[in-house]
C-alpha cells in the first residue's frame, strides 16, 4: 500500500544573500564581503524539508519563465520533492529576494513575490495534486484566496491541512474552520491574540487561547520549546533540544518539515512534535542553517 504523501501549496523564492559588515542606513551604499543564490519561500524550504525527513512531498506553485525559476524548479527535484504542479507563468518574474547578513548577524530583506502571486487555484480542482496525498502544508507566503482554495479542497476530500502561520496576518474566517493545526511562533502567537511568550509557560497559555479558534495549535518558542493543544484538547509542552545554536535561520521551515512528515506517517501529534524539534534543533546547529 502507498505511504500517503504530503502537499505543499505555497512560496518559491530565489534568495539573495549578501554579507556585508553592517547593514546600510537611508541613502548609504554599504559594501558586502560576499553574495550566494539560495533556494527559498516558506513552501519550497518546508516541501524540502519534508522529503529530507523521509516523506514524499508534491509542491504546488509557481515560478516565471525565467533562469530564476529553472533554478527554483531544480533544487525542488533535487530535494526530492516532486515539481509537477509548479506552473511556469509566461512574461511574468519568479518570486525573489535580498537579503543582507551583517557581521553581528542581524538581517533584513526585500520580497518580490511574483509568480507566487499567479498560482491558479482552479487548478487544486483538479485530481492530479492530490493523488495519494495524505496532508496539506499552508503558509501565508501566497494570497489568502489560494489557501482557502487549498484548505477546502483538502476538507472535501477528508485530508488533514496545518497551517504554518507566517508571516503573521489576519486571517479569513472563511479559512480558520478549515485548519486542523496551526503552528506560530511566539510573535505570531502574540499577534494573533495571545498574550507575550517568553517562557514554555506563557507558550502553554497562548496555545490554550489559540485553542478556542483551532482545532489543534502549536506554539513554539525557540530555545525555550514548544507548547501544544491536540484536537483532544490534551495539552503538552516540550522543552528544546540542548544544541549550540549556529543559526536559527530556517528553523520554522525545519520543524515544520519534520513535523508533516511524521504526522502523515501516522505519528500522534506529542511524538510528531517531538521529532520536529529535533529536526530543527539540528538544522540550527549545523552551517546549513546560514549557508542553506
Amino acid at each position: 500500500m502507498t505511504q500517503p504523501s504530503v502537499l505543499v501549496v505555497g512560496s518559491l523564492h530565489y534568495d539573495i544573500m549578501v554579507k556585508a559588515d553592517h547593514l546600510p542606513r537611508r541613502d548609504e551604499t554599504a559594501v558586502g564581503t560576499a553574495w550566494y543564490p539560495k533556494f527559498g519561500g516558506k513552501g519550497g524550504n518546508q516541501a524540502v524539508a519534508v522529503a529530507r525527513a523521509g516523506a514524499a512531498c508534491r509542491m504546488f506553485g509557481a515560478v516565471g519563465d525565467d533562469d530564476f525559476g529553472v533554478f527554483l524548479r531544480q533544487a525542488l527535484r533535487a530535494g526530492g520533492v516532486d515539481d509537477s504542479f509548479v506552473a511556469i507563468v509566461p512574461g511574468v518574474g519568479s518570486g525573489m529576494s535580498v537579503a543582507i547578513l551583517d557581521a553581528a548577524g542581524d538581517y533584513a530583506a526585500t520580497i518580490v513575490s511574483g509568480a507566487n502571486l499567479r498560482m491558479n487555484a482552479a487548478a487544486l480542482a483538479e485530481p492530479g495534486p492530490w493523488q495519494d496525498v495524505g496532508l496539506l502544508i499552508l503558509q501565508n507566503e501566497v494570497p489568502e484566496a489560494m489557501n482557502i482554495a487549498a484548505a477546502g479542497q483538502a476538507r472535501a476530500r477528508g485530508i488533514r491541512t496545518i497551517l504554518n502561520a507566517a508571516p503573521a496576518r489576519t486571517l479569513s474566517p472563511d479559512l480558520v474552520p478549515l485548519v486542523d493545526l496551526i503552528v506560530v511562533n511566539a510573535v505570531e502567537a502574540e499577534m494573533m491574540g495571545a498574550d507575550p511568550v517568553s517562557s514554555l509557560h506563557s507558550a502553554a497559555d497562548a496555545a490554550r487561547r489559540l485553542a478556542d479558534r483551532f482545532e489543534a495549535v502549536i506554539v513554539t518558542a525557540g530555545s525555550k520549546g514548544l507548547a501544544a493543544v491536540g484536537p483532544d484538547d490534551e495539552a503538552f509542552a516540550l522543552p528544546a533540544e540542548k544544541v549550540k545554536a549556529v543559526s536559527s535561520h530556517g528553523a520554522g521551515d525545519a520543524f515544520i518539515g519534520a513535523l508533516a512528515a511524521a504526522l502523515v506517517k501516522g505519528a500522534p501529534l506529542r511524538e510528531a512534535a517531538q521529532a520536529a524539534s529535533q529536526a530543527a534543533a539540528r538544522h540550527v546547529s549545523t552551517a546549513d542553517a546560514v549557508s542553506g
